[in-house]
């Protein structure tokens, strides 16, 4: 396979790249390392001569054209990452959210069209289904998203479904449920849950919850997802044209999570408590009926295995 990794140097680009070369695929990554970061990238090279596969890395924007022209030439998978991924910032600066998201998107498309791409997988997201009460979400379920960055997403979806039935172009978008591992940045200003926890954790200081800390949360381990693209790559043109949940099916309460990471990693800090923030859900559960179905997909690491891999890499980062 000759693959396109968008957003290849961040967290969950990075551990597709990894096992896109160990399996010995030829990749090329497109990232301007606005949220990615360099050192996920560092053993790309030990990573392709374990699989035989070629490497190559190039610096740019998802949003200039001629670049994107350029790396998309003879690619056969099209494994779109890149984004702006944080609803936080979405809220804060909804026009750079919208140009990355939605604009990059568009002109991503626009090339794997005109380049004859077999298979072209966006990574979505549940933000898109909004505040509904209905548990667990199905993909048949009207989208509300109450956030910017969900509704970039749902915008990117509905260009995907347009260009298989307008052009042909065979997409899928894969709908994340807060996935966590290794390589997830604990220090960003918009770092998701788990690793802002575990850090804290570990360094016996309080982790903050945003909220009373009842809202609950699907949470995904980082294999599961990359198992997830890899079967979107492969998949039947019958499952082209759509969404998918891709997530675990379970959920856990944030208090509940920080007891747990506490089990695991030896702690015994409670949390402390700050003002719910502007466009976070309080609940999420996914149905991932469909994805068994149609992709395949079956996540194999649950919560507590996943949880205690992602506190091993934060002990010792540089196994990973």
């Amino acid at each position: 396979m000759r693959a396109l990794v968008t957003g290849g140097g961040g967290f969950i680009g990075s551990n597709l790249v990894e096992a896109l070369l160990r399996r010995g695929d030829d990749v090329v990554v497109l990232d301007n390392f606005a949220t990615g970061r360099r050192q996920n990238l560092a053993r790309a090279g030990e990573w392709a001569k374990a699989g035989g596969g070629r490497f190559e890395l190039v610096e740019g924007d998802i949003r200039d054209e001629a670049t994107v022209r350029r790396v998309m030439a003879g690619k056969s998978v099209v494994l779109h990452q890149a984004a702006i991924p944080s609803v936080s910032r979405s809220v804060a600066d909804p026009m750079t959210s919208h140009t990355v998201n939605v604009d990059g998107t568009l002109t991503l498309l626009l090339a794997a069209r005109d380049a004859g791409v077999r298979r072209f997988v966006m990574a979505s997201s549940s933000s898109l289904y909004g505040e509904s009460p209905t548990l667990p979400k199905v993909e048949t379920m009207p989208s509300d998203p109450i956030s910017p960055y969900g509704l970039d997403k749902l915008a990117g979806e509905s260009y995907c479904r347009l260009f298989t039935r307008l052009y042909g172009l065979p997409t899928v978008a894969l709908r994340y449920f807060n996935v966590f591992g290794p390589r997830q940045d604990p220090a960003s200003e918009y770092a998701a849950v788990i690793p802002r926890f575990a850090t804290a954790i570990l360094a016996g200081t309080p982790p903050t919850i945003y909220g009373d800390g009842q809202q609950t949360r699907d949470f995904t381990y980082i294999a599961n997802v990359v198992e997830a693209n890899l079967r979107s790559a492969e998949a039947p043109d019958e499952a082209c044209g759509e969404a998918y949940n891709i997530a675990c099916g379970d959920r856990i309460s944030l208090l509940d999570l920080v007891g747990t990471i506490n089990r695991l990693a030896g702690g015994a800090v409670r949390a402390a408590h700050a003002e719910r923030r502007a466009g976070d859900i309080q609940h999420s559960l996914a149905d991932i009926g469909k994805a068994r179905r149609l992709l395949g997909y079956e996540p194999k690491v649950g919560l507590e295995e996943g949880l205690t891999r992602t506190i091993e890499h934060l002990r010792a980062p540089d196994r990973a």
